[in-house]
C-alpha cells in the first residue's frame, strides 16, 4: 500500500526527521510542534528517531570518519572499474588534535590559534552537571552549541543556538545539566575569576 493510499498516513510525517535534527526553520518547527500534540503517527515517528539521533550526537566525531583502509578499498574499486591503476591521494601529515581534560568534567580540543588577533577556536565539552568557571571576556566571545543544553546566566541554549559576548562583559554562571559540546571562538586572554 502506498503512503498516498494509506488512510492513516500523515503528510507532515516527512518533516519529523528534519524537526528531530533541528533542521527546520523556527516558524516551521512551531507549526510541527503544534501538529505533534494531535498526531499519534508523527509522535511515534519522532520517538522512533530519538535513540538514533541521540546516539549520533553523543558519539565522537572520529567514528563517523572513514578509515584509511576504506579509502584505499574505494580507490582500488574506482580504479578497477575505470580500467586504471588506483591512485590514492597523498595523506597529509596533519593530524586532528585530541581532546584535553582542562578541569574535572571539562575537555577542550584546540582547533586554531591566531596570536595576532588574540583569538582561539576550540571545541569545548562539558560533562552533565558541570559548570564552566566564571570569567571576564577580554575580546569578543562567540559560542555555537552543537549538542546538549547549556545555560549562560538565565538563558538556556539548545543545539544550533549562538551566543555572543562583548569585550569587558563577564559570565558568572555557565553550566550544563545534560552535558554539551560547543564551538567556542574567544580570546586566550580571558580572565578566569
Amino acid at each position: 500500500m502506498s503512503p498516498a493510499s494509506d488512510p492513516h498516513h500523515c503528510d507532515r510525517g516527512e518533516l519529523v526527521p528534519l524537526y528531530a535534527l533541528h533542521a527546520l526553520p523556527s516558524s516551521e518547527s512551531r507549526v510541527l510542534e503544534a501538529h505533534l500534540t494531535t498526531c499519534p503517527e508523527c509522535q511515534r515517528e519522532l520517538e522512533s528517531l530519538r535513540p538514533v539521533i541521540d546516539a549520533l550526537t553523543s558519539s565522537p566525531a572520529e567514528i563517523l570518519q572513514p578509515s584509511n583502509s576504506i579509502w584505499r578499498r574505494l580507490a582500488e574499486r574506482v580504479g578497477g572499474e575505470a580500467g586504471e591503476e588506483s591512485m590514492l591521494p597523498e595523506v597529509p601529515g596533519w593530524r586532528e588534535p585530541g581532546w584535553e581534560d582542562v578541569a574535572p568534567g571539562i575537555a577542550c580540543k584546540l582547533l586554531a590559534t591566531d596570536a595576532e588577533r588574540d583569538r582561539v577556536s576550540m571545541l569545548v565539552r562539558l560533562a552533565p552537571g558541570v559548570a564552566y568557571p566564571p570569567h571576564h571576556h577580554s575580546g569578543v566571545e562567540e559560542l555555537f552549541l552543537l549538542n546538549g543544553e547549556l545555560w549562560i546566566e538565565d538563558r538556556k541554549l539548545h543545539p544550533g543556538d549562538y551566543n555572543r559576548a562583548e569585550p569587558g562583559t563577564a559570565d558568572k554562571r555557565v553550566w550544563s545539566e545534560t552535558g554539551c559540546t560547543c564551538v567556542l571562538i574567544t580570546s586566550p586572554s580571558d580572565i578566569i575569576s
